[in-house]
C-alpha cells in the first residue's frame, strides 16, 4: 500500500515535461490568438470587444467561405470513405505479403510532401494533363475539361492527400474484427452484402469516425493544397487568414477569422464523436 502511494507522485512528475510543453506550445498561443480577437482596432490599442466577431458574422462574403471551407472538407473526406474503406477491407482479406505491399502504398504519399505532391496534379489536371488528353482521346468531351483552379480539382487533390489518414484507422479496425462473426452470419442465411452491412459495416463504424475526423481536420485547413489548385479564383479560410495576417496586417480579425473557423470546425467534430458513441451505445448495449 505504501508504496502505491508513493508511486502516484512519480507518476504525476514524468508527465510534467509534456504538459509543459503543451502548455507553453499550443496553450499559451491559444490564449493570446483569442485575446488578440477581442481587441478592436487593426493597431491593437487595448480596446476590447466583439468588433472583430461582427464585422466577420454580418459580412455574407465572409460566411460563404467559411461554408464553401466547410463544404469541400466534407466533400474530400466522403470521395476518400468511398475510396479508402474498398481498400482498407481488401488489405484484410489478402494474403500478409500482398497486405504489406497495399500498406506500404497507402503510407508511401505519406513520406512524399505535399508540396510535391499538389505541383504534380497541377500537371496532371492542367488543360493538356494527363487526364484531360485521356478525356479527349476517348471522346468523352470534345474540348478540355476545367479542373484545375476550380473545386472539383481541390476536391480530388485533397482526397487523394489525405487518404492515408481515412485507410490506415479503417485497416486497424476491421483489423479487430472477429472472422468469425462474419462466418456465423453467412452459416444462418446471411448472403455476403448483408453480412457486410448487417455485421462488418456496423462494427468498423469507429475506424470511419476516426478516419473521417482525420480527414476532415486536415482537409479544411491544407493551406497548401487550396491554394495551389485553387489559385486566386477559390477563396478558402486557410487563405482569407494568411491575406488578413500578412497582406492587410490586420491581426485582429485574423485571430477572430481563426477563432471562428476553429470553434465551427470543432463543433462538427464533436458531432462525430457524438454520433459515434451513440451507435457504440446501440451496438453494445
Amino acid at each position: 500500500m505504501a508504496g502505491a502511494h508513493h508511486s502516484k507522485p512519480r507518476d504525476w512528475a514524468l508527465a510534467l515535461p509534456l504538459a509543459a510543453f503543451f502548455a507553453l506550445f499550443f496553450v499559451a498561443p491559444l490564449g493570446l490568438l483569442v485575446a488578440i480577437s477581442f481587441e478592436t482596432e487593426r493597431q491593437m490599442t487595448g480596446t476590447l470587444g466583439l468588433a472583430q466577431y461582427a464585422a466577420f458574422l454580418t459580412d455574407g462574403l465572409n460566411l460563404a467561405v467559411l461554408r464553401d471551407t466547410l463544404l469541400v472538407g466534407a466533400k474530400a473526406t466522403l470521395l476518400c470513405l468511398l475510396f479508402g474503406y474498398p481498400l482498407a477491407w481488401l488489405s484484410t482479406r489478402v494474403a500478409a505479403r500482398w497486405q504489406a505491399v497495399l500498406i506500404f502504398l497507402v503510407v508511401l504519399p505519406i513520406v512524399t510532401s505535399v508540396v510535391v505532391r499538389t505541383f504534380a496534379w497541377i500537371v496532371i489536371l492542367g488543360r493538356h494533363g494527363i487526364v484531360n488528353e485521356a478525356i479527349l482521346a476517348l471522346g468523352l468531351s470534345a474540348q478540355p475539361l476545367k479542373l484545375l483552379f476550380s473545386e472539383t480539382g481541390v476536391v480530388i487533390v485533397l482526397a487523394q492527400v489525405q487518404m492515408p489518414l481515412m485507410v490506415l484507422p479503417l485497416i486497424t479496425t476491421l483489423q479487430r474484427i472477429d472472422p468469425n462473426l462474419e462466418s456465423a452470419s453467412q452459416a444462418l442465411g446471411a448472403g455476403a452484402w448483408r453480412t457486410f452491412f448487417k455485421v462488418t459495416l456496423p462494427l468498423s463504424l469507429p475506424g470511419i469516425i476516426a478516419g473521417t475526423i482525420l480527414t476532415y481536420t486536415a482537409s479544411v485547413t491544407a493551406f497548401v493544397t487550396q491554394s495551389l489548385i485553387g489559385g486566386s479564383r477559390l477563396l478558402y479560410m486557410p487563405m482569407m487568414i494568411f491575406q488578413q495576417a500578412m497582406d492587410l496586417q490586420n491581426w485582429p480579425f485574423a485571430a477572430a477569422v481563426s477563432v471562428i473557423f476553429m470553434i465551427s470546425v470543432l463543433l462538427i467534430v464533436a458531432m462525430l464523436v457524438a454520433l459515434s458513441r451513440s451507435r457504440a451505445a446501440r451496438l453494445y448495449g
